[in-house]
């Protein structure tokens, strides 16, 4: 589909439930791939991938920082609806990361550390695909707000899918309750939105969900949902 089509689409779909979205684009696309966080958005995607048997391949950017609580619902998400969700990771560990640019370079420059730990790995594991699904919504941050249900993805050179922009927080805790979707315990415990360990925070009631992540540094996005130029591994 041309960028023109994808626009029209993208008319088209708004509209639609995001179950009708993820059959549309796998419908259209042969290689379709979805980059889970293993937030409660993510967890709903999978739930209705898996629900309506659609072969999405499934992956997450394992920054090496995750949290514990992260971890174990990665293994319980792929029991439950039997999966795979493989594990694309940096091209250094956390320690030869530390070797090259210094010690916790998340606390010193977390874009950079971003760039290195999560937007270079995506734009390589995508690099096969046709699509690509996420899970933001336009509710979340601004930069997000402007997005479509499809449209071109000029960073990575595909189609990106966002079926889940038209949905609020409580749409998504709707949906985790009524099909028991496994989430992270973290959200028990004021997590509102969560990453690597080093940079997020629990929350305060009435606060911003996202405001736990890279709290006090005027930071919102790692960068795999903004107009940035990836960072190749022969950069590293």
């Amino acid at each position: 589909m041309s960028v023109a089509d994808l626009r029209v689409a993208a008319d088209e779909l708004e509209g639609q439930s995001p179950e009708q979205i993820l059959a549309w684009t796998s419908e259209r696309y042969p290689r379709v791939s979805f980059a889970t966080g293993f937030g409660a958005e993510g967890c709903v995607l999978i739930d209705m991938a898996a629900r309506h048997a659609l072969p999405i391949d499934l992956f997450t950017l394992d920054t090496g920082l995750l949290f514990p609580e992260t971890y174990a619902l990665w293994r319980r998400l792929e029991q439950r609806y039997a999966v795979t969700i493989r594990a694309v990771r940096p091209a250094q560990t956390v320690e030869e990361q530390a070797t090259g640019h210094g010690d916790q370079l998340w606390a010193r420059d977390p874009d950079r550390c971003c760039a290195l730990r999560k937007v270079a790995p995506l734009a390589e594991a995508l690099a096969g695909s046709d699509a690509w699904i996420t899970a933001i919504r336009r509710d979340q941050t601004p930069t997000r707000a402007a997005a479509r249900h499809v449209e071109w993805d000029a960073k990575n050179g595909l189609v990106k899918v966002n079926p889940l922009l038209r949905w609020s927080s409580d749409d998504v805790w709707g949906y985790v309750k009524h099909h028991d979707v496994p989430c992270n315990a973290l959200h028990d415990a004021g997590y509102g939105s969560i990453g690597c360990a080093p940079c997020t925070t629990p929350v305060a009631p009435g606060e911003d969900p996202r405001a736990g992540r890279w709290r006090a540094i005027g930071k919102n996005e790692c960068g795999l949902h903004v107009r940035l130029q990836p960072v190749r591994r022969a950069e590293l």
